[in-house]
C-alpha cells in the first residue's frame, strides 16, 4: 500500500478571546496590500539610475494597436498590484532575444516580452511571470520562453505558488518551430507541477493558441470582463480555415469560459479587483502539497449555534431555497469564497473557514434544477474535490439532491461519465471528509455526494432527512405498478403505497439504523459538529493502493 505523506503542520498561534463579539474579527492579511513599515523591504535607490530607467521603458513600453484601446496596466504595474509593496525581485531583466528578426526589423528588447521573478503575498513567497503586451505584443520567443521555464522550475524546487499574468499573442510566427517547442516546455512544466504547487493564471488580455493552453492547465483561472479572452484559435485562423468571421470575445470571452466551458473560475469588472482576489485566494492555499493551508485567527466562536438554518431551509422537501446563505451561516464570518460561481449553478463549490481552518464545501443548490446533478455539475464538483485533495484542504459536503437529471440530452452530454468522475474524485480523496444530509438524498446521486459508501469519514443528517433509493411516489410507480393499476381507485392506491414506503423505508432514522449515518443532529448544531469532526480528523492518515496513477473517467 502506498502511504500518503502527512503534510507539514504549523504551530497555531494562540486563539483570541472567544467571548469577543461574532463578526468583528480584524481583516486577514489578504484584505490589504499595505504592510507595516518595519517589514517592508528597503528599496535600493541605486537601481533608479539611467540603465534601469531605460530597461523599464523598453520592457514596459506603451501598448499599441488594438490592445491600446483597453484600459490596462503594464506588466510591471500589474505585478505591483499583485505583490506586497516593494517585494518584487525581477530575474534576468536584461535578457534579450538576439535571434532572427527576419522580415520584422524589430531588433532586441530587454526582458524580451515577459517579466519573471518572485515576490511576497501577505509575507509568503510567490513566483511570478507576466507577459508584457508592450513588447512584441507579449509573444514569447525562444529566449523569453526559457525565462519562463526557469521561474517555473524555481517555483517547483522551492515549493512556492506560481502566478502567471497572461496577456500575450503566443508564439511569434517568424521565429519558427524552435519557439513553438519552447512553449511545449511551458505546458509540460504546468503538467508536472500540477498538484505539487498551486498554479494560478490571471488572464488580463487576449490569449490564443499555446498562450491559451497554458492557463487551461493551471488550478485556478481569473479573467476580466471585456478584456480577457482565451481561445484555441485566433479569429484570423478561424477565418482562414472556415471562411467564417468571428470576434475573439465570441470565441473565448469571459462569459464563454465562466458560464459554458468552466475554464474560468473567477471573473471581475476590472484588473484591480481581480488581483485583490488573487491575493485572497493565495492566502487560503498552502505553498505546496506537503503543507496545510494557513490557519487564520477568527473571533467567530466554534460553538456558535446556527438557529437561522431553520428559517433558511424549508421543511417542505419540494420547496427550493438558496444554499449560499446556509453555507455562510455555518462558516466563519466573511470567509465564503465561491469558485466557478456562474458555471453549473446546480452545484456550489466554495472555500470557507471553520474555526480558522480552510475547508472546501461542495453543496447541491436546490434553487437550480431542484438541486439535481447533471453532467456539468458533477464535472465541476469533481474538479473542485480533486483540487482540495491535492492541497490538503478538508472537504465538507452538504447534500440535498433528488437524483441525477434524467433525459436523452443529459445522456448525450455524458452524465454517466461525469458522475463517475465525481465518484472517482471522492473515492480517491485522502483528506478529512464529512457529509451532512440536509433534506433529501436519493439514489445514485446520494452515493456520489460523498456518502458513507463513497468513503466519507463521518456522515450526519438533519432530523427531517429522507435517504432512499428513490422518492416515495416514484417507488410506488416502479415497484408496485400492478397493485396501483388494479386498485379500485388507482390514485388513492398510489398515494397509500407511497405513504407506506415513506413510513417504512424513508423515515429519518432508517439510514442511521443501517449504519449509514453516524448521528442525526440538530440543524443549529451543524457548525459545532463540523468543527469538532474536522478537529478529530485533523491527523487522518490514508493508505492508497500502490500504483503509478489511477485511470479516471476523464
Amino acid at each position: 500500500m502506498a502511504t500518503v505523506e502527512e503534510p507539514v503542520r504549523h504551530r497555531r498561534p494562540d486563539r483570541p478571546n472567544q467571548s469577543e463579539p461574532i463578526g468583528t474579527r480584524e481583516p486577514g492579511p489578504h484584505f490589504s496590500r499595505d504592510r507595516p513599515a518595519a517589514s517592508e523591504p528597503a528599496v535600493d535607490s541605486g537601481q533608479d539610475g539611467p540603465a534601469r530607467g531605460d530597461r523599464i521603458v523598453r520592457c514596459c513600453a506603451p501598448v499599441k494597436g488594438e490592445r491600446a484601446a483597453r484600459s490596462a496596466g503594464t506588466a510591471r504595474e500589474r505585478l505591483e498590484l499583485l505583490l506586497d509593496q516593494g517585494s518584487f525581485h525581477e530575474t534576468e531583466a536584461r535578457v534579450a532575444d538576439h535571434g532572427s528578426d527576419f522580415g520584422t526589423g524589430l531588433g532586441a528588447a530587454h526582458s524580451d516580452g515577459v517579466l519573471t521573478g518572485w515576490g511576497l503575498v501577505a509575507g509568503r513567497t510567490v513566483f511570478v511571470y507576466a507577459h508584457d503586451p508592450g513588447v512584441f505584443e507579449g509573444t514569447l520567443g525562444e529566449t523569453s520562453a526559457v525565462k519562463v521555464h526557469k521561474v517555473m522550475d524555481r517555483a517547483q524546487r522551492m515549493g512556492a505558488p506560481l502566478v502567471s499574468v497572461c496577456d500575450g499573442a503566443g508564439v511569434p510566427v517568424l521565429e519558427g518551430v524552435g519557439a513553438l517547442a519552447r512553449h511545449g516546455g511551458i505546458l509540460r512544466r504546468h503538467a508536472r507541477a500540477s498538484g505539487v504547487i498551486p498554479q494560478i493564471s490571471v488572464v488580463l488580455g487576449p490569449c490564443s493558441g499555446t498562450a491559451a493552453y497554458s492557463p487551461a492547465l493551471t488550478d485556478f483561472v481569473f479573467m476580466v470582463d471585456g478584456t480577457s479572452q482565451l481561445a484555441a484559435s485566433a479569429p484570423t485562423h478561424v477565418e482562414s480555415a472556415t471562411g467564417a468571421r468571428t470576434a475573439l470575445e465570441d470565441l473565448g470571452g469571459t462569459q464563454v469560459h465562466a458560464r459554458t466551458t468552466g475554464t474560468a473560475g473567477f471573473t471581475y469588472p476590472d484588473e484591480r479587483s481581480c488581483l485583490d482576489d488573487v491575493r485572497h485566494l493565495i492566502a487560503q492555499l498552502p505553498s505546496n502539497n506537503r503543507e496545510l493551508p494557513p490557519w487564520e485567527s477568527t473571533r467567530d466562536t466554534p460553538d456558535r449555534r446556527c438557529e437561522n438554518l431553520l428559517d433558511l431551509v424549508p421543511a417542505d422537501l419540494r420547496e427550493p431555497y438558496d444554499i449560499r446563505p446556509v453555507i455562510r451561516e455555518i462558516a466563519d464570518a466573511e470567509s465564503f469564497f465561491e469558485v466557478h460561481e456562474s458555471w453549473a449553478p446546480n452545484v456550489v463549490c466554495a472555500l470557507v473557514r471553520l474555526d480558522g481552518e480552510v475547508v472546501g464545501v461542495v453543496a447541491n443548490q436546490p434553487s437550480s434544477q431542484a438541486g439535481a446533478l447533471d453532467a456539468q455539475g458533477a464535472h465541476k464538483a469533481a474538479r473542485f474535490v480533486t483540487t482540495c485533495d491535492a492541497f490538503n484542504i478538508a472537504l465538507v459536503t452538504l447534500v440535498d439532491v433528488p437524483g441525477f437529471l434524467p433525459g436523452p440530452e443529459q445522456e448525450r452530454e455524458g452524465v454517466l461519465r461525469c458522475g463517475a468522475q465525481l465518484l472517482y474524485a471522492y473515492g480517491n480523496a485522502a483528506v478529512p471528509r464529512v457529509s451532512v444530509v440536509l433534506r433529501k438524498a436519493y439514489g445514485t446521486a446520494y452515493l456520489v455526494m460523498d456518502s458513507r459508501a463513497a468513503g466519507a469519514d463521518l456522515a450526519f443528517a438533519w432530523p427531517g432527512n429522507e435517504i432512499a433509493v428513490t422518492g416515495a411516489e416514484d417507488a410506488a410507480d416502479r415497484a408496485l405498478p400492478t397493485d396501483i393499476e388494479y386498485a379500485d381507485d388507482p390514485e388513492a392506491g398510489r398515494e397509500r403505497l407511497a405513504k407506506q414506503y415513506r413510513a417504512e423505508l424513508m423515515h429519518p432514522y432508517d439510514a442511521a439504523e443501517r449504519g449509514l449515518i453516524d448521528e442525526v443532529i440538530d440543524p443549529a448544531d451543524t457548525r459545532r459538529v463540523l468543527i469538532d469532526s474536522l478537529a478529530a480528523l485533523h491527523r487522518k492518515h490514508a493508505d492508497l493502493p500502490l500504483r503509478k496513477h489511477g485511470n479516471p473517467p476523464l
